[in-house]
């Protein structure tokens, strides 16, 4: 077997993508999406009817500019993601609008859209996952919709603090960032050289991963953001890894042995983290650099690209409606 078939039989493998034809060629079990890559996904020749039937639907609604812009961009991420869903058995994970990261209320009103949204298209909950940032308000946003029985995979993760917040709200699923911690790292320590098992991105999920199976956690612990095969291969073994087209092929290519490096009966980590309340896990947050800083640049990467994705959606808007 080649390591990506190994990776299989002890991991769960997802797709960190919205290229379809990359999806069906390595098949696996879920798929994520985020607003960067549905601004690549806008970009591909394939889904210009889906961005036209969307733009049409948006036409119809009996809303105010604004709105509807808003409506037209969690339609077409459903889109997007109703179309993955028909080539993977598993789940879809959509992501609230990052503009509404610091409002729980708000981010859960939005996840009900985009449920809604995926159930007028057949689609039951158990096929999705609603993505949050990992701030206190999109944590307790998760807290709400899981108790709703709409279940919540929680992003842009960087600490043991926010992964143990997560799976203390009932989380079903955290996505720690491997590659952001490592560039971080390299910004911070230049001329260190990293190798895979001393990668903090690395040593980070090792650590969320031990610390959840020692204290009985249920939430799924899902690597994500690797800028490396090594990476994901120093993690064979967690829950879940969503992984890129590009990795995924290089996975494919690689007919060496993969051994397992993470197992539930892993001794627990040495430091157990924990927080109090909703100060403490600000304070914690605020003392760790790294964290606090990758957060903030997630966050306004994602804003970035989805005002971006707005700006082709609304183009091709205008286009339609002067026709």
């Amino acid at each position: 077997m080649n390591k990506l078939e190994q990776l299989k039989t002890m991991t769960d493998v997802v797709a960190d993508s919205g290229d379809i034809d990359a999806i069906a060629i390595h098949k696996p079990m879920d798929a994520t999406t985020n607003p960067s890559l549905l601004l690549k996904a806008a970009s591909i020749p394939r889904y210009a009817s889906v961005i036209d039937e969307v733009c049409e639907w948006a036409l119809a609604q009996a809303v105010d500019d604004a709105e509807r812009l808003d409506l037209l961009a969690d339609r077409f991420a459903v889109a997007v993601g109703n179309e993955i869903l028909d080539i993977i058995p598993g789940r879809i994970s959509t992501e609230v609008d990052a503009r509404l990261s610091f409002e729980r209320d708000a981010s859960v009103e939005r996840a009900r859209r985009l449920v809604a949204f995926y159930e007028e298209q057949g689609r039951g909950r158990d096929r999705l996952l609603i993505k949050l940032a990992s701030t206190w308000e999109g944590i307790e946003a998760a807290r709400v919709l899981e108790g709703e029985g709409i279940q919540c995979n929680l992003t842009l993760l960087f600490s043991d603090v926010q992964a143990v917040a997560a799976a203390e709200a009932g989380a079903f699923l955290i996505s720690p960032f491997v590659g952001r911690i490592l560039d971080w790292h390299k910004a911070n320590e230049p001329g260190r050289v990293f190798t895979a098992e001393d990668d903090p991105g690395v040593q980070s999920v090792r650590t969320i991963y031990r610390l959840f199976k020692h204290r009985g956690y249920e939430t799924v612990v899902m690597g994500a953001s690797f800028r490396n095969a090594g990476e994901i291969e120093a993690l064979a073994g967690c829950d879940r890894l969503t992984i890129s087209p590009q990795l995924l092929e290089e996975l494919a290519g690689d007919g060496g042995e993969l051994p397992r490096k993470l197992s539930e009966d892993d001794a627990p980590p040495q430091q157990q983290a924990s927080f109090r309340n909703e100060a403490d896990f600000r304070f914690q947050m605020n003392a760790n650099a790294m964290a606090t800083e990758k957060l903030a640049e997630g966050i306004r990467g994602f804003v970035a690209d989805q005002l971006k994705l707005e700006t082709l959606l609304s183009d091709r808007l205008a286009a339609l409606r002067a026709a």
